[in-house]
């Protein structure tokens, strides 16, 4: 199972940062660069603001699937068409609850059509998502890999063309980034269904009251962890907008750095849509999962912890480089938020074990406590520190639900992580500062260059120790003869 996992998580990794970079850098910045600061600013917001009705809009269904496929792979026929009904239903739901928060919350009905457009993204992204979570449970990993990356790709193309091919009049608008990634889901959830289709049973859709019943009543707890989730990630960006004088320039300079930071979680999530249906499948089959574990957890730890080293040195560099109001200030938001990552990279494997395992009454009461730790934190700092202040809310947040993972892994399921799971990733981070140190004082050398050479060092060595480090690995690195 080691072997499965190193291959298609090498194989999901180069897909997407082939692509997903060219898009943030290429397309996402530039798009953040051409609007006024404020309009982007508001996007985020808005942006926000959608994300904290997922609870809603999923329900978590994606998890529950997910999960429910990888281990009883011949009910695909039955639950696909029920699900899809009840997906709808609640997409509904949530869009109505869009129109009636945003009244309550004082957005005036200037904002209304980009609250739904953009509500109806989320609704085509948690569409698609379903789609890959039947394609993943099905054993699909790769084919599920370049769809994540599909949707990437398109707006690349549409975005390039409005920005760049002077199709349409006038400046470029947020609106029309909004419009293009309609385009791009809607694309790429018709290729997942005509994928999906193949592995079907003629689809009949019609309401089966008891059967969508049961289905919320055991997606329920996934879908209370998305809300709690959802809030702790996304309030930080509502409460700049809400909290502050100029919250709407504020957010869009906070925006600017998070952007880097979601960049970052692209590669966790990747690491959690491939071990949630492995976990589950292990789980099922009663097989020991702290191999695989700590593998999972070396390979995103020490990553993350390289990527942190680079950030460490040249924050302002970076900032300054990809954004107009890049700035010291900023680069130091950024700064608190790529370490945040590095709690985060280790919440995707516990995370997930977790959720493989059905732990999700425990999961939730750490999320609850989070939710009100990262609110007090926000409230607390973001008056006197702004940004900076929900960033480290942010930083002392992950950690404390890293911590709080751990812990549950170890006591929930004997998870038993040796001295090298942390010491080794710590030990080389320590190894990469003083070479950082080092790389400073390189005046006549690009930035640039030397901040791509430390991460780049960092990663390709964190590979050879998180699998040089685990016992067997030639043996297991060796192709299946049966």
């Amino acid at each position: 199972m080691k072997r499965e996992f190193l291959l298609n998580i090498l194989f999901l990794l180069t897909a997407n940062l082939l692509i997903k970079p060219f898009y943030l850098f290429g397309i996402d910045r530039t798009v953040q660069n051409t609007v006024p600061e404020g309009d982007y600013g508001l996007y985020f917001t808005l942006f926000n603001f959608t994300f904290l009705f997922q609870i809603i809009n999923d329900f978590g269904i994606q998890y529950y699937n997910n999960r429910n496929i990888a281990q009883h792979r011949h009910l695909l026929g039955k639950y696909f068409p029920n699900i899809l009904v009840l997906k709808g239903l609640l997409s509904v739901a949530y869009l109505a609850l869009l129109l009636i928060f945003g009244l309550w919350a004082g957005y005036t009905q200037a904002y209304f059509g980009m609250v739904l457009l953009i509500g109806a993204n989320q609704v085509l992204t948690g569409l698609l998502l379903f789609l890959r979570s039947n394609i993943s449970g099905l054993g699909r990993y790769r084919l599920d890999s370049l769809l994540s990356i599909t949707d990437r790709l398109l707006l690349i193309i549409i975005c390039g063309a409005l920005l760049w091919g002077g199709l349409l009049p006038g400046p470029f608008r947020i609106e029309w980034f909004i419009w293009a990634q309609t385009a791009a889901l809607g694309s790429t959830v018709l290729l997942a269904m005509a994928i999906l289709r193949r592995h079907l049973p003629v689809v009949r859709l019609r309401l089966h009251w008891p059967f969508l019943w049961m289905l919320l009543r055991d997606s329920a707890p996934f879908a209370l962890s998305i809300f709690l989730m959802s809030a702790y990630y996304r309030l930080d960006g509502v409460m700049l907008e809400r909290l502050l004088p100029n919250g709407a320039v504020e957010a869009g300079i906070y925006a600017s750095a998070y952007r880097l930071y979601e960049a970052s979680n692209m590669i966790g999530y990747l690491f959690a849509s491939l071990l949630l249906p492995i976990f589950s499948r292990m789980l099922k089959a009663g097989e020991p999962v702290s191999g695989l574990a700590q593998l999972g957890f070396q390979l995103i730890f020490t990553g993350a912890l390289s990527l942190f080293a680079g950030v460490l040195f040249y924050p302002t560099e970076i900032m300054e480089a990809l954004y107009e109001s890049g700035s010291a200030y900023s680069g130091r938001i950024l700064r608190y938020l790529i370490g945040s990552f590095v709690a985060v990279a280790g919440t995707y494997i516990f995370g997930t074990l977790l959720v493989a395992n059905n732990s999700m009454k425990a999961l939730n009461g750490v999320f609850a406590v989070s939710l009100a730790l990262n609110l007090g934190l926000n409230f607390a700092l973001i008056p006197s520190l702004k940004g900076e202040g929900a960033a480290l809310a942010t930083l002392a947040t992950q950690f404390f639900v890293l911590s709080a993972e751990v812990y549950l892994a170890a006591k929930l399921l004997g998870l038993r992580l040796g001295r090298a799971s942390f010491a080794l990733p710590l030990a080389w981070f320590a190894l990469l500062l003083i070479t950082g140190r080092q790389s400073v004082g390189w005046a006549d050398v690009f930035w640039g260059y030397r901040f791509a050479g430390l991460v780049s060092l960092g990663g390709l060595g964190g590979l050879a120790l998180a699998v040089g480090s685990n016992p067997g690995w030639k043996r297991w690195l060796r192709p299946n003869k049966a």
